[in-house]
């Protein structure tokens, strides 16, 4: 078992279920429900890339006595792809809620037909020297937007100790060049998908995520 790569719905369990709401296209006419659901899957994600934090034993006092248990050594740094990484980060926050909180601006600028370059305009980030860094984006679909937001943060905020990458949906292509440009990273994902238009749009996916959370855009 590869343990830089989890895909959830490799296993059985509740999270399908989200999954198969938030592809639907009928359930996705209700924003408010599609919000909800990137963040119900964000927070099972949130759960399973824990196992994999640095833990040190603290000792716990109760009303009754003492005991020691291992907990997390230091909250993580939860920085989103705006806009539609939003929910995601809602969620992820459910879950991690010492997180420090940041955010980028990544998006395709078009140049000539399908053709188009990823650019970067806004950060904001605590330091990330020696933290866990983790960076969401609903959608991993080419993997240019993951990889330019990472390597920008980390010439801006420093060199994370450990670093997880989190979607909903990504391609075969998207994770393969995520995987291979930042080979350091935990990637940690929802499902994986076969193909990408020639527009670079994940299929089946799910649609336009930001759209779907917040209205389109013009």
């Amino acid at each position: 078992m590869d343990k830089k790569l989890f895909v959830a719905d490799r296993q059985n369990s509740i999270f399908n279920q989200i999954m198969s709401e938030l592809r639907d296209e009928v359930i996705q006419q209700d924003r408010a429900r599609f919000r909800r659901n990137i963040e119900r899957a964000s927070q099972i994600l949130a759960y399973e890339m824990s196992k994999e934090f640095v833990f040190e034993s603290r000792e716990v006092t109760t009303p009754l006595g003492t005991l020691d248990m291992n907990l997390p050594s230091r909250p993580p740094v939860i920085i989103s792809v705006l806009r539609a990484g939003v929910p995601m980060h809602n969620g992820l926050l459910e879950t991690f809620d010492r997180a420090d909180s940041g955010f980028v601006s990544a998006y395709r600028y078009h140049t000539k037909g399908n053709e188009f370059i990823v650019k970067v305009e806004y950060l904001s980030s605590p330091s990330l020297e020696g933290r866990t860094l983790i960076l969401a984006d609903p959608m991993v679909a080419t993997g240019k937007s993951m990889v330019l937001s990472y390597e920008t943060l980390v010439d801006q905020y420093g060199v994370p100790d450990q670093t997880f990458i989190a979607g909903i949906i990504g391609s075969e292509q998207g994770v393969d060049y995520v995987r291979r440009k930042v080979p350091s990273a935990h990637l940690y994902i929802g499902s994986i998908d076969k193909e990408l238009t020639a527009k670079a749009y994940i299929v089946p996916g799910l649609g336009d995520a930001g759209d779907l959370a917040f209205g389109s855009k013009s």
